[in-house]
């Protein structure tokens, strides 16, 4: 394990070195290299912040919806019919729409334990294949969100639930 690690950080050592050499870099909001002037970074964070932000008031109010089922359920022992479908809807909402910044820190499939392992130039090729293989998952994710959205949105399709909210709202 200590190997890798001093591998590792040799190898980040020189990738730091080298990308602080270019002429015109200054130090982004969290510490990383950006050029100057790179507003559509800095937009892009600022709009991803506020995205995992309501993320984790979703993931927040998800466990919230889910203790109040729990004590209506079995304390007072009422029905209850939209808690359970509200916390779907929160937790997919969550996942998918951290999806981009979890992407943009190559959190995702990329098999990072055999980023130390592998030559530099297999390395590339690695994350190349894995953001093109996840360019073609949101692609196809997108398309096939718009035809549910739009076959929901056309049909008036609502949930099976007696609380039964429109689908094109989750799609």
């Amino acid at each position: 394990v200590g190997l890798a690690h001093a591998h590792h950080d040799d190898r980040r050592d020189h990738v730091e070195d080298e990308f602080l050499r270019r002429p015109g870099l200054q130090a982004g909001p969290a510490g990383e290299d950006l050029p100057p002037d790179n507003h559509l970074d800095r937009a892009l964070d600022r709009l991803n912040g506020v995205v995992m932000l309501l993320c984790a008031l979703a993931l927040v109010a998800a466990a919230v919806v889910l203790t109040e089922s729990v004590f209506v359920r079995y304390f007072l022992h009422a029905t209850t019919d939209w808690q359970d479908e509200a916390t779907g809807f929160l937790l997919v909402g969550a996942t998918f729409m951290s999806a981009s910044y979890v992407q943009g820190q190559r959190g995702h499939v990329g098999i990072e334990a055999l980023a130390g392992l592998l030559p530099p130039s297999v390395d590339r090729a690695r994350k190349i294949f894995v953001d093109v293989a996840s360019f073609l998952f949101c692609g196809f994710f997108a398309w096939k969100s718009w035809t549910l959205t739009h076959e929901a949105w056309v049909e008036g399709t609502v949930t099976s639930s007696t609380w039964a909210p429109p689908l094109w709202v989750p799609y």
